[in-house]
């Protein structure tokens, strides 16, 4: 019953083995699920999907999954085991609906008519009181009415059996969704490594009991340093010009970035890292500079150096001296870029214009063969690649 589902599962690109497998068919022969799709669909989930950014493709995929099996020649039969449908079930009804399903003579005759209906029909039908279809008042059937009958096929309209997994209820956590405050966190969160370090300040519970147990119960208190994120970010924005057009994503990154990190320094540029970055505001002709060779000689090596821009510029901005438009400089653009990439082992660039459009533009190419493997999309996938290499 569950291997289609795990294959196609695992054709989408979700991590399951035998052991999910296993642990499935286990929870279905213990009857922790009876005669209900939803809480299949919610038990599955639970026991194969470890990261919430893949809820969604699972749903898509239960969905067209359950499509095929409830379209099947006999759908009963093929998911539904024969004592889910007598004894199983019906402990589960109320009086008042075990009183609906007599309507049609019992739930044998119900069974014995949808599944005579199911051969006798060749054709799609609509409407109407008798036969497999949308709308009407068949008793079998979804879109329509009937107090007493079996869905088959669709979504329904009395809202009876929605179903959960076509609701995309967790779409914005998903790879591909849009850039949002929800998976920005999730993406950077990958980046943490918490450590204790510096001055003793938190109490220590557990050593503290063991020290007063110790000194047969005269007090002993024990002391930690406090436990905090000791990854260093390094964040370097490229500003105006083509960049205008993504201020708003860079902004959204940037706050993300903020709140995620307490240990983040920031500086902006212009289309390529020169001899100095803008702090402050960013470019403008009154911000403050820092000298490029004081950052590359006072952050070391770990730090996590993220680099945001477009990469579009003239080529002559990366391969000659003075062309900075901003200012004349004494060294090449790709000169310093290379200071940078030897300097920090762990950095990435996050390149906001769409990844189909790279190959075109010569300046992206010329920083992707002085960066290598490093440059990815501005998007939730691209961040979540980018910040898992960060962390190797």
């Amino acid at each position: 019953m569950l291997l289609g589902l795990f294959d196609a599962l695992r054709q989408s690109g979700i991590r399951l083995g035998v052991r999910e497998l296993l642990d499935a068919h286990a929870a279905l022969q213990a009857r922790l699920v009876v005669a209900d799709t939803e809480a299949l669909h919610g038990l599955l989930r639970a026991i194969w999907i470890k990261d919430e950014r893949q809820y969604d493709r699972f749903d898509r995929v239960f969905g067209e999954w359950w499509h095929g099996v409830a379209t099947s020649p006999d759908p009963l039969a093929a998911v539904i085991p024969d004592e889910w449908l007598r004894a199983e079930w019906l402990r589960q009804l109320s009086e008042e609906e075990r009183a609906r399903v007599q309507a049609l003579g019992g739930l044998d005759a119900l069974l014995r008519a949808f599944q005579q209906r199911l051969a006798e029909q060749h054709e799609r039908h609509a409407g109407g009181n008798r036969w497999i279809g949308t709308g009407g008042t068949s008793p079998f059937g979804h879109g329509g009415y009937h107090p007493e009958g079996i869905r088959a096929g669709g979504r329904g309209g009395q809202g009876r059996a929605v179903k959960v997994w076509e609701s995309r209820r967790y779409r914005a956590l998903a790879e591909d969704a849009p850039l949002n405050d929800r998976n920005l966190q999730l993406a950077l969160r990958q980046l943490r490594q918490f450590a204790r370090q510096g001055s003793a300040e938190e109490l220590d519970i557990g050593a503290t009991i063991h020290a007063t147990a110790s000194d047969g119960g005269l007090l002993n208190l024990c002391w930690r340093p406090e436990r905090h994120n000791a990854v260093k970010i390094l964040l370097l924005l490229d500003v105006g010009g083509s960049m205008d057009a993504h201020v708003g994503r860079c902004e959204q990154l940037f706050a993300a970035v903020r709140g995620e990190f307490k240990r983040l320094d920031h500086y902006y540029f212009h289309n390529c890292m020169y001899e100095r970055l803008w702090q402050g505001d960013g470019h403008h002709a009154s911000a403050a500079t820092i000298d490029s060779e004081s950052l590359l000689r006072t952050h070391p090596p770990d730090t996590r150096v993220i680099i945001v821009g477009d990469a579009a510029m003239a080529p002559y901005e990366l391969s000659e001296p003075g062309g900075s438009v901003d200012y004349m400089n004494a060294e090449a653009g790709s000169v310093w870029l290379q200071r940078w990439v030897d300097r920090f082992p762990h950095l990435a660039w996050l390149n906001p214009s769409p990844e189909a459009s790279w190959p075109y533009t010569q300046s992206t190419r010329m920083i992707q063969d002085l960066i290598g493997a490093r440059m990815y999309p501005l998007t939730t996938e691209g961040l979540t690649h980018a910040t898992r290499d960060l962390r190797r």
